[in-house]
């Protein structure tokens, strides 16, 4: 008899895939019109670098090299992976590098990951990273200060605009997800992300997605 033996990544790997072919098969009505395609994913930790910073952790020329694209057109994660560390030495390897690299290092926590950590994790858009603590990225060929950038995401919906018509709201706004299965929740207060050739996507986070059984669900829904 041979057994596999799965890494916790390839397992939450495999379970957004199933959750999101699940959901996205999902549909509800609206003023008689059909809702758009509507993906939940859980957003793991990760991190976001900047060329310099990918050069400083991985070598001098390295590049972002993808291991699978993401939801949204453009986006992917890397191949790369680092070791982020907290006050006092506390650690968690191998978080993911998501691309392409950004203006700004950053990385995103749950806030189980910030009390492992010891890091008092802000919540805060992406991109936002006035008063938020730091931490040590160490990768195979380097170590780096991150004197601001860590933080724990907002959770937030990503609209094109025709979804944004659909659904009556503009960029900055925000929304309830409505989660439906063994532990009905609604999550409240999801930032709406506006882009000209984004798909319709919610981002939770670890935390958020075990709490409401993500995996579970059998539907799922945006309202106002």
């Amino acid at each position: 008899m041979t057994t596999t033996t799965f890494d916790r990544e390839q397992v939450e790997r495999l379970v957004r895939q199933a959750l999101s072919k699940a959901l996205s098969a999902k549909t509800q009505t609206v003023t008689g019109r059909s809702a758009p395609k509507l993906v939940v994913n859980i957003s793991a930790r990760h991190c976001h670098l900047t060329q310099e910073h990918v050069e400083a952790l991985f070598g001098k020329g390295q590049k972002l090299t993808v291991l699978r694209p993401l939801y949204q057109e453009g986006e992917f994660a890397s191949e790369q992976t680092v070791t982020v560390i907290g006050p006092r030495q506390r650690i968690i390897t191998n978080v993911r590098v998501l691309g392409p690299c950004r203006s700004a290092s950053q990385v995103e926590l749950s806030f189980t990951d910030g009390i492992s950590l010891g890091i008092d994790l802000p919540v805060r858009v992406s991109g936002d990273h006035r008063d938020t603590p730091g931490c040590w990225l160490m990768g195979p060929a380097g170590m780096i200060e991150l004197k601001q950038g860590v933080i724990r995401a907002e959770r937030h919906v990503h609209m094109g605009p025709s979804d944004c018509d659909y659904y009556g709201v503009k960029n900055g706004d925000y929304m309830n997800l409505r989660v439906h299965g063994r532990c009905p929740t609604v999550l409240e207060k999801l930032l709406v992300r506006v882009g000209p050739k984004i798909k319709l996507e919610v981002h939770i986070d670890t935390d958020e997605g075990n709490a409401c059984d993500l995996a579970h669900a059998t539907a799922v829904e945006l309202f106002k």
